[in-house]
């Protein structure tokens, strides 16, 4: 999938989708395995309150953020607590909301009462993230066998989330879900994995279930945590604290500027990129032009036709490669 219309943002909106410039960085980040891109999973401790009794009945939030950034990981979050405590805790007290609502810095403050022991976030929520590197999702919709889109690999995400915290014990009855495409038929395929629990999806239900604000700023914080890591491969030798790509979305001028600025005419970007983006494809056809490699096709090549024939040649692939393969060969008149 290449970036589109739908997944990008509107510039009075890139401000909002901007990291904070000092973040806090959640237990969901490892800086090792972001600098790696690799894609992994964080689970928060069951809260004390779950805890104590596990057949507490439980709500459960799912959502996501970074689904149609250019730079960066897409990171599925959930949140769950007691079913009571629900909208006292989550609205009422802390004032949960859809993340693109509540500013950079008020995100991050509530992800830190999220992650602090002593705080009533802590001992009352639990929570989890799985984060999809850009190099794992673009690995995935760049297969030459089998496209593996992005609303599969989102799916699975959440499909695994949850199930790892059923798994863990907790009693969760009720679960609400941002939707991927058609909430109908999202839900139908979800409610036939869990059977045993009430599934609402819906549009906008970040903004309509406390749970689902909650699991928006858990994974909209790692998000921009994990941009913040990844940056510093890049912002060791500056002095200044701004985050030169922006928001990491196309239509930041930026991101664009930044991926002009940087890009390697044979390796393109890092880890933080999504090469199967549009974006991204279109600047390496024109700045990578002169190191472009055009493979034959196999029919054009003939069935025993090998590699080395068109590194070296047709008539000098023939010789024994093993004996050719750390020079030619000399007869005696040379000595």
């Amino acid at each position: 999938m290449e970036d589109s219309q739908e997944d990008r943002v509107d510039s009075q909106d890139v401000a909002q989708e901007t990291p904070a410039e000092n973040v806090f960085i959640p237990p969901s980040i490892v800086k090792s395995q972001v600098l790696s891109g690799a894609s992994y999973t964080h689970h928060s401790a069951i809260p004390p309150c779950i805890a104590a009794d596990m057949t507490t009945e439980c709500v459960l939030g799912v959502d996501e953020a970074g689904r149609g950034p250019v730079l960066g990981p897409m990171v599925y979050a959930l949140y769950y607590l007691p079913i009571p405590l629900h909208k006292s805790l989550l609205a009422e007290t802390h004032h949960f909301d859809d993340s693109k609502v509540l500013t950079p810095a008020v995100r991050s403050d509530l992800m830190e009462k999220i992650s602090t022991p002593g705080t009533d976030l802590f001992a009352n929520g639990g929570w989890a993230t799985r984060l999809m590197s850009a190099r794992d999702i673009s690995a995935g919709q760049l297969r030459p066998n089998g496209t593996y889109n992005l609303n599969a690999q989102a799916m699975d995400a959440t499909i695994a989330l949850i199930q790892e915290v059923l798994d863990s014990g907790v009693n969760v009855r009720e679960i609400y879900i941002d939707t991927i495409g058609r909430p109908e038929v999202y839900q139908k395929r979800l409610e036939r994995i869990f059977p045993a629990q009430a599934i609402t999806v819906a549009k906008k239900a970040d903004s309509l279930y406390p749970c689902v604000s909650a699991a928006s700023v858990c994974a909209k914080v790692t998000r921009d945590a994990a941009l913040d890591v990844l940056y510093t491969a890049y912002s060791a030798a500056e002095e200044s604290g701004e985050v030169a790509w922006g928001s990491g979305y196309p239509s930041d001028a930026r991101t664009t500027n930044w991926l002009k600025e940087n890009i390697n005419p044979v390796f393109g970007w890092g880890n933080e990129c999504r090469f199967s983006w549009g974006t991204a494809k279109e600047m390496l056809e024109v700045k990578g032009a002169p190191c472009r490699v055009d493979w034959p096709e196999e029919h054009d090549a003939g069935d025993n036709m090998k590699l080395t024939g068109f590194m070296f040649g047709a008539e000098e692939e023939k010789e024994d490669e093993l004996v050719t393969w750390f020079g030619r060969r000399v007869d005696e008149t040379v000595f």
